[in-house]
Parts: C-alpha cells; structure tokens; sequence
C-alpha cells in the first residue's frame, strides 16, 4: 500500500509553473547481507529493491547458503520473473567484492561488519554509487532508578543474549544507576544462570552453538581478555560440556562480566556473542558519557517511568535507534541505520523508497 499509493510534494512557482518528482528505478542493486539473521536481512533489502522497480543481485554470507537457498524456492513459487531476483553464492572476498566493484551495479545495499563496511565504501565510493551501510553495535542499556525493574531485567536477559548474542541490535553494554544497580545484579544474574544451553530444537533452549569455531575463538578471547584485565565474570565464562550430538559443539555459556573499565576493549569493541559487561552509575549525565563513549552507534534503551528522562536522555544518546522501556519492536515503516561506525544511510519505508529510486524534478511551465 504505501508503494503503490505514496505521495511527493510539488510546487508552484507561479500560476503557470509547476514543479512536481518523478521516481525511477535505480537499476541493479547490490544486496549483501550477513550470517545472523539470514532470512530477515536478506528479504529486508530484496522486498523494497524490487517493489520500486528495481533488479538485484543478492550475495548471501557464505555460512548461511542453504537459507538463500531455500529462499530461491520460495520466490520461484511465488511466480518471480525470471532475472528479477539473482542470488549469487560465494565468498566475501570473491563474489561479493566482484559484485561491489561491477560497473553495472549503481547501488549496493550492505549489512555486516564496520571493517568490511569500511572496504566496501572504499570501492564503492570513488565509483559514485548509492551506498547503505548497516554495520556493527556496541549498544548501550541504560536502566535508571525509576525504571520497572522486573520488566527491565525480563528483556534485558533476552536484549543481550537473544540469538546467543549475534544480533547487531543486542545491547551488549548495561549501565544501572546505583540506587538499583545490587537488587539489578542479583536478579539479572540469577535469570541469566536459569538459561538452558543446547539443542536449539528443544523447546527448552535459550542459547544455541555459535556460527563457527572461529567466531567460537573470538568471543572467547574477550573473556581471556577479561581475566588478564582482573574484570569479575559473574555468571558464565566458560564452554559447556555437552554431551552426545552436540558434544564438542561450538557453545558458551551466557556471560556477565563486572569491573570492566570504560577504555577496555571488551567495553569498546563488538562482541557479537553470549557477553555482556554491567556497569553502575550515578548521574545521567555520567551515563550518556559512557554509553556515548564508543565508536558505535547503531541503538540504545532506556528504562525509566519518567517522562523526561525519557526525552532528555534519547535525545542526546547517539544512536540511530532508541527504545524506551521495550527492545527490538520494530516497525518497517521508520528509517532504521546507525550512525558513526554503526554505518551510513537509513533503510525503511521512506528511507528504502529514497534509497532504491532516483528523484526526478520535473518543471513544467504552461504556454
């Protein structure tokens, strides 16, 4: 509906002249998306792409094929014309900086890390092509005394380990004001010890295996890093030993870590995992420093009963997103991006429409 019966504005210069937009197509767009959430990120960039006229060319994570796969299925069925909708497998490296350096390809639609996201600007840029960019989070969760503190401990446990942690989204950094900060501790980390590790078939699993035995060693090394560092690993911290089909499997237990300093890396730089740092302040003043206080800016949450709090810290939190009181209600229709290394350009409903066409003013003037 909103494609189909959308509106721009035009203009009068006088009573015979008349400005109004024409939209078209871009082209070829160059949609890449990630291994986390493969399905909902790649339909993200191929609905609008095509719903505005487009064609595209889709290169999904290469750790995540079949699922594309299986989307190919699905578009097939659902009597997509031949060529409207191409998926392209492969590596990074090969298939999907050949498709960010084609010279027939105007648009390129990405979402992964800041430092690939740094390497594709870099090709894409001097090429002059239309560029989104929705790149890593380092996500601040700003709980402040006032706050419901049951409901905000409930969805901070499924803010920071939902999908074992691998969202970009994932609030990875907990800062409580220190009036609530040991009630917070002890609650959080009790539900968080409660979570099942395991069968991600069982009804009763909360956290799954990590993508790979790489990205297994990664998030480990931050909890190297936290020891080495003499942070308190609260709850968590080690590999579970499972048993039967999973033993062996690439599984952390979800993993609370206290006393980390502010200029660590394990406050600075993307986890994309089971581990979250909690940190206690006093001011909100103090809090937005801190949750600032990073080279990413992709989303934030508040919690708070006060109505001005709510506006004052939102406003001057740098994110492209924040929620109050509530983690990842997302409706399609408001711009969704980050800022600073989080990434460049918004997507959503008017965000996709501006993205994936071409303004044209028209001036017409009677005769």
């Amino acid at each position: 509906s909103a494609i189909l019966h959308q509106t721009d504005p035009s203009t009068r210069l006088d009573a015979q002249t008349l400005n109004y937009i024409s939209r078209d197509p871009v082209g070829v767009a160059g949609l890449i998306s990630p291994w986390n959430l493969p399905l909902y990120l790649m339909t993200w960039k191929i609905a609008p792409a095509i719903a505005y006229g487009n064609t595209c060319v889709a290169k999904p994570s290469e750790l995540t094929s079949l699922t594309a796969s299986m989307l190919c299925d699905v578009l097939n069925e659902a009597g997509i014309p031949k060529g409207v909708v191409n998926m392209v497998f492969g590596t990074g490296a090969n298939a999907g900086a050949a498709l960010v350096a084609h010279k027939d390809v105007p648009l390129i639609s990405f979402t992964g890390g800041t430092v690939t996201g740094r390497a594709v600007a870099t090709v894409a840029a001097p090429m002059f092509k239309k560029l989104s960019l929705e790149l890593g989070g380092k996500n601040p969760n700003l709980i402040f005394d006032d706050a419901q503190l049951d409901q905000a401990v409930e969805t901070t446990v499924r803010s920071s380990f939902l999908n074992q942690g691998e969202i970009c989204l994932c609030g990875s950094r907990i800062y409580v004001q220190r009036g609530v900060y040991d009630k917070f501790m002890d609650t959080f980390a009790k539900k968080v010890r409660e979570l099942k590790v395991g069968d991600p078939a069982d009804p009763g699993t909360f956290v799954g295996a990590l993508v790979s035995n790489d990205h297994l060693e990664k998030v480990s090394a931050f909890l190297d890093l936290a020891r080495d560092e003499k942070a308190q690993i609260v709850v968590g911290g080690n590999r579970p030993q499972l048993k039967g089909d999973f033993a062996g499997g690439y599984f952390l237990e979800p993993t609370v870590i206290a006393d980390v300093k502010h200029h660590s890396k394990i406050q600075q730089d993307e986890i994309f995992g089971p581990v979250v740092t909690v940190t206690p302040f006093d001011t909100a003043d103090e809090a937005i420093e801190m949750a600032n206080g990073t080279r990413y800016g992709l989303s934030a949450t508040v919690w708070t009963q006060s109505l001005t709090t709510s506006h004052s810290v939102s406003e001057r939190l740098h994110a492209g997103t924040v929620w109050v009181n509530n983690w990842m209600s997302r409706d399609l229709r408001v711009p969704f991006g980050g800022v600073k290394e989080s990434g460049i350009g918004r997507e959503g409903q008017d965000g996709s429409r501006d993205f994936f066409t071409e303004s044209k003013t028209i001036c017409v003037r009677a005769l």
